[in-house]
């Protein structure tokens, strides 16, 4: 019933198996030349999200809202978009329409540097 592998809080280190890990030094994958290969990550999908602009209002004037019912924005008309990746800003932009669809211009893209800092 002490089973250190069916009930790993009663087992003391010495007992659990050493856990392997497969050697990376020659996965193409892994390492090219000391620069890391993006090849691993280019399919994995991101969520895009574009804001337009904020509003603060109080829950009152949220249930009075109906069909035609206008909600004004903290940004004035004209400002760029802000464009995000997985909830991190990465750009701004304007809107395009493209056969029927909206798009947006990037206009300006934050640097990598930038984006690293905002996550600390």
């Amino acid at each position: 019933m002490n089973n250190p592998l069916t009930n790993p809080l009663t087992a003391s280190a010495q007992e659990l198996p050493r856990a392997s890990f497969q050697n990376l030094q020659n996965d193409p994958g892994a390492i090219n030349d000391g620069e890391q290969s993006l090849d691993v990550i280019l399919d994995v999908s991101v969520t895009l999200s574009m804001e337009v602009g904020r509003a603060r209002i109080p829950i009152r004037n949220l249930l009075q809202l109906n069909p035609g019912s206008v909600v004004e924005l903290e940004r004035a008309a004209g400002e760029p978009l802000d464009v995000y990746v997985n909830g991190t800003l990465i750009a701004h932009g304007e809107v395009v329409v493209i056969n029927d669809r909206f798009g947006v211009r990037l206009t300006d893209v934050v640097s990598p540097t930038d984006r690293i800092r905002k996550l600390r």
